[in-house]
């Protein structure tokens, strides 16, 4: 069975079915997929949770002995195995066919994955979870869509914003909506319910910290190591949080991994930047990300986040902004030495 984001809160105060599966690459969505789950199985007595993560050299095993095994804290659980890559491989298909075969009782089981491509969605593991799943495919708004969403969005936290505002906003996030949903709760906290004043919101908008997080991101594309490194210093002391820094880094890496596969595939960079949702200014600064940056190393970049959002939730250990830090200056230096030597 298929359900439509949108679908996901009604459906979860009605009723939980033992295996949903979320598949998308929109990183505000994924966050409050999981967290709504989450607080519905919380709310029906699943007091326990396991989280795997299934990553290169995985041991499927776990998957198959955690549901036989009997929760030594709790009679319901929920289970997470989150797979970033969206490729299990043959060992980690073969489990979740076998999984789906027999559904453990007393569980429900998530399973995120990422957006696949056309192979993924036709594989035997992806079929045999669509068999017996809920897949709820993760929203994605398009620029078009923005401000409406952004208008959906401040109702419901009371305040309504004129059409010329609800333009400016979006324009102003570039399609992120991480980025927009931020900007929205600011505006919740900054002013009373009702219409708000557009200059008001324009100010406030505009009027960002000292050291911004899409700032960074600017300093990353263009690589400029030391103002990368600055402004990484200073997101750090005006407390951050590393989880939030994550999801845009990965909104805007994952776009430029997605242009860059294109590239290597000889195909046209300008469909592949509207695809990956970049616009604007922005295109020519990824255009000269991908001349010094391979993707291999975008490709280390991704998986390198998926290790520091386990270290930033404590499920692996280490200093989370330490190894920010050493991932934004390694790709802002990326290919500089060469470009030097040239």
């Amino acid at each position: 069975m298929r359900l439509a984001f949108e679908q996901l809160d009604g459906h979860l105060d009605k009723e939980l079915r033992p295996l949903y599966v979320f598949t998308g690459d929109e990183p505000l969505s994924l966050r409050e997929g999981v967290d709504a789950l989450r607080l519905a199985a919380k709310k029906r007595g699943f007091d326990e949770r396991l989280s795997y993560t299934a990553e290169r050299n995985f041991n499927w095993q776990q998957l198959t002995a955690s549901g036989q095994s009997i929760s030594l804290f709790s009679s319901r659980r929920l289970l997470e195995v989150h797979i970033p890559s969206g490729k299990p491989g043959i060992e980690g298909g073969k489990a979740l066919q076998a999984y789906c075969e027999r559904l453990p009782e007393d569980t429900v089981t998530l399973i995120t994955l990422p957006k696949l491509d056309k192979a993924g969605q036709s594989s035997a593991w992806f079929s045999a979870l669509e068999r017996v799943a809920t897949v709820v495919p993760l929203q994605n708004v398009d620029i078009d869509r923005l401000p409406a969403w952004i208008g959906r969005r401040l109702q419901a936290q009371g305040q309504q914003a004129d059409p010329g505002t609800l333009d400016f906003l979006a324009n102003q996030v570039e399609g992120n909506l991480l980025a927009a949903h931020q900007e929205i709760q600011k505006l919740g906290l900054l002013f009373p319910t009702g219409k708000l004043d557009p200059e008001a919101v324009r100010e406030a908008v505009l009027n960002v910290s000292r050291f911004d997080v899409f700032q960074l991101g600017d300093a990353l594309l263009d690589g400029d190591v030391a103002r990368t490194a600055r402004i990484l210093q200073g997101l750090e002391a005006e407390g951050v949080q590393p989880l939030a820094l994550l999801g845009v880094l990965a909104w805007l890496l994952r776009g430029v991994t997605r242009v860059k596969l294109a590239e290597s595939r000889g195909e046209n960079l300008a469909n592949a930047m509207q695809q990956a949702k970049i616009w604007g200014d922005r295109q020519a600064q990824v255009r000269r990300m991908l001349a010094r940056v391979s993707l291999r190393q975008l490709q280390a970049a991704m998986l390198k986040m998926a290790e520091i959002d386990k270290i930033s939730k404590g499920i692996a250990t280490g200093k989370p902004w330490l190894e920010i830090s050493r991932l934004c200056v390694g790709l802002a230096r990326a290919g500089t030495r060469r470009r030097a030597s040239a």
